[in-house]
């Protein structure tokens, strides 16, 4: 026996020491510097040698080639906060608590005077690549593209996104959280699936695709595939995607600690829904009773006291259609001050969780070499939310409004599982303060100021500082390239690129009184437009965020002039005084527009919802059916056949088991939707208006098991939209059901509630009495529409 295992050693190192030797020859290579042109994606790698030696004993191993990240390069960790305006958060004087960015704040820098585009999407696409947001062809969201350069949803080849570049230039890179930048019709697996974060630059992506997402039941990606919500009752997804950033993070860093990453998290919070966990909702109760007008006046005078506005700013007016808090009734006061309640909560827990990605960091040791930019907001506070406020924001997108009495019904459900809720335009304007506007106004610094924090010790000396220059978010791309060293590059994939157009900020970490070296902005989102030059700025308001219509054309506009170095809220309007300076400033927009792909200027809104009104595709075309098969769901608005305003058959060849339960198929959930389903057997169809009455037209009795043809027909009433119809079922032939639907959505019935066959996830069309998922077999399931 032992000599066996002598001979056995004996062979082993006769002939593997060789192949040791020139292991341990690569390892040395390996980490020998090579040279590379990083202006050039992919980075080209050298010419292979070649060699005429015939034993591998006689010949010089090549250095081995592969792209490591510039030595030094940070960790880079970008947060971005959804629809959070400028006077919310604590650390720039609002009333919502945020430890996390105070901290981040005392021993970083504050900016006081950075901007976005005043639009979520728009902001997004500009942050991730260093060119605007009409370069990027994203002048708009991208539900409402059109076919016009600038805005068709789509990013141009000339534009590489910050994650590719960083990625080739030898960093992990990963998302976490919000991606509105895919466009609607490319969400399938069909794709193309370029557009998507796991093929824009990204490693990993956990998160959800659109607008918005129901925080208690997100439709959630792990890379390209959809994955089920996690089966937890306390779920919220801001706690979620921040549990899968620390695992990925610490994950990274213990198989290559040496390797930088780029971690981007951007949670749908505090955009609509307002879902927060009750216990955060509570912290809030009764601390917004005084009103919008109150609060307003106490955040300028803590932003005053602290130094983040100048002493002698002054609040600018509210819009004329804000009501005084003091005029309105005690209903309202009572549920207007709930909805607040209900943000504040929302924001002050997404602070806390984003404080537990920065307590991982700290405690990887790693602080001192990340880099974090928390920018609090990609747009002001949202005014979507009208007057009123919502119960359900789908309400908006169907011409529904909502009425104080009845949202107060919801009063102590506010921002739980069974709302989907939005605050009042009121707020919006309040969280923005010192400022008159709101979310989509890119014409006011209230839609485009946000508050930012960069925090880096190895590269920041100053702390606890505030910076004054003027930024914008194209500025985000330009200065993780200066301080990583990694060039914005020239060439990617062939094609050239476009030269960056934002300006670094890493001029301002260590100089307080550096000069700016962003000095022309323009700003434009649906006609509200403006641009900014070395302190002056030159606007027009358009349109109201909550007006479905501008008042005038985009030729009869009136601007108006501000100084911003004297007046930082835009409360002077100097036009009057000085008509050639708004002259020459309103000549500097309209080159810039024309430079930037704005004009043509598209003031358009609703129309621009409808894809065959401006041109925009959609995955089905004018097809008029669709066969649909198992296991295909989250089908969105562009991708499932389009069911409003007509009538429809639904014809299901199904294979009914003893159970005989589950969904058909369905689109919507809980707030608005249809479904066609089996409940213990019987054949059944629900309609849910806005979450508000729900139709269900039953069979009598149970169908057999086996193979069965069941169809469902509604015929439209017709003359105009939201009409109701009669729907009818029947089985094999023979008709089981019939019932009337009073009336019918004429817009969507959710943006992440979306069409499925086999089951029904995220929240529910209708009460299905167990698990919805189908425990036959379905076939197929043909819709089509008359």
């Amino acid at each position: 026996m032992l000599k066996k295992v002598a001979t056995a050693q004996a062979f082993f190192l006769f002939f593997i020491t060789p192949f040791l030797s020139l292991a341990q020859e690569d390892k040395k290579n390996e980490s020998a510097e090579v040279k590379v042109d990083r202006s050039t994606l992919p980075i080209k790698e050298p010419k292979r040698p070649v060699y005429t030696e015939l034993d591998v004993r006689d010949a010089t191993p090549p250095k081995r080639f592969h792209v490591e990240a510039p030595a030094g390069a940070p960790n880079v960790i970008i947060v971005l906060i959804d629809d959070m305006g400028f006077g919310a958060t604590q650390t720039f004087g609002g009333p919502i608590p945020t430890p996390t960015l105070n901290k981040l704040a005392d021993e970083g820098l504050r900016y006081n005077r950075f901007h976005t585009t005043s639009l979520c999407a728009p902001t997004r696409m500009a942050l991730l690549s260093g060119y605007n947001h009409h370069s990027n062809n994203m002048g708009v969201i991208t539900e409402t593209a059109t076919t016009f350069p600038g805005y068709t949803g789509v990013r141009p080849q000339t534009i590489t996104p910050m994650a590719e570049v960083l990625r080739q230039n030898g960093y992990n890179t990963a998302q976490f959280g919000k991606s509105h930048e895919v466009p609607p019709w490319e969400i399938s697996n069909n794709g193309p699936q370029d557009r998507w974060p796991a093929h824009s630059g990204f490693e990993k992506f956990y998160g959800f695709l659109g607008g918005e997402t129901n925080q208690w039941a997100p439709l959630i990606y792990d890379g390209v595939t959809m994955i089920e919500t996690p089966k937890d009752p306390d779920y919220h997804f801001t706690t979620d995607m921040t549990n899968q950033a620390i695992s990925w993070m610490r994950t990274q860093q213990s198989l290559q600690p040496d390797k930088p990453f780029f971690l981007y998290y951007a949670p749908g919070a505090t955009h609509a829904p307002h879902h927060a966990p009750k216990e955060w909702i509570e912290k809030y109760k009764g601390k917004f009773d005084q009103g919008w007008d109150k609060i307003r006046e106490e955040t300028l005078a803590r932003q005053i006291k602290a130094g983040i506005v100048p002493k002698g700013t002054k609040l600018a007016a509210k819009p004329k259609d804000i009501k005084d808090w003091k005029d309105l009734s005690a209903d309202e006061q009572k549920l207007f001050a709930r909805q607040m309640e209900v943000y504040a909560g929302f924001a002050a827990h997404t602070d806390h969780e984003i404080g537990r990605l920065i307590d991982a960091v700290e405690t990887m040791g790693e602080m001192d070499n990340t880099i974090i930019i928390y920018i609090a907001g990609d747009n002001g506070a949202s005014a979507e939310g009208q007057m009123n406020g919502m119960y359900q924001e789908m309400t908006y997108f169907n011409g529904y409004p909502e009425t104080v009495p009845e949202m107060l019904k919801h009063y102590d459900e506010w921002g739980s599982p069974s709302t989907y809720p939005h605050y009042s335009a009121g707020w919006a304007v309040a969280m923005d303060a010192p400022f008159a506007w709101t979310k989509q106004v890119g014409s006011d610094f209230g839609g485009t100021r946000n508050g930012m924090v960069i925090h880096w010790p190895n590269g920041i000396n100053s702390k606890g500082e505030l910076r004054e220059q003027f930024g914008h978010v194209i500025d985000i791309a330009p200065t993780i390239y200066e301080i990583t060293n990694i060039p914005s590059p020239k060439m990617v994939n062939g094609i050239e690129q476009d030269p960056i157009e934002g300006k670094s900020l890493a001029y301002t970490f260590n100089a307080k009184t550096a000069p700016e070296t962003h000095t022309v902005q323009y700003f434009e989102m649906f006609g509200n437009r403006g641009v900014y030059q070395d302190g002056w700025l030159a606007r027009t308001i358009h349109r109201a965020p909550w007006l479905y219509k501008p008042p005038t054309t985009l030729q009869e506009d009136k601007w108006e002039l501000y100084d911003t170095k004297k007046d930082f809220s835009l409360t002077k309007d100097l036009a009057g005084k000085y008509p050639d300076k708004l002259k020459s400033m309103q000549d500097l927009f309209m080159s810039e527009a024309e430079k930037y792909h704005v004009l043509p200027i598209d003031d358009r809104l609703m129309i621009r919802m409808n894809a065959e009104a401006v041109g925009r595709p959609t995955m089905l075309g004018h097809r008029k059916s669709v066969t649909y098969v198992e296991g295909m769901h989250g089908m969105g608005v562009d991708i499932f056949i389009d069911l409003r305003s007509k009538s429809y058959t639904i014809t299901a060849e199904v294979d009914v088991d003893d159970n005989g339960n589950g969904v058909i198929i369905c689109q919507g959930g809980r707030f608005g939707g249809l479904s066609l389903y089996l409940k213990n057997g019987k054949p059944a169809f629900s309609y849910n208006f806005l979450g508000l009455e729900t139709t269900d037209i039953v069979s009598s009795k149970p169908i057999s098991a086996g193979k069965h043809t069941i169809v469902y027909t509604f015929m439209y009433d017709g003359d105009g939209q939201g009409k109701g119809g009669l729907g009818t079922i029947a089985v094999d032939n023979e008709k089981v059901a019939e019932g009337r639907i009073s009336r019918t959505q004429p817009g969507v019935f959710s943006v992440d509630d979306l069409a499925d066959v086999g089951m029904d996830e995220g929240t529910q069309v209708a009460d299905y009495g167990q698990d919805n998922k189908f425990t036959g077999k379905i076939e197929q399931v043909t819709v089509e529409v008359k």
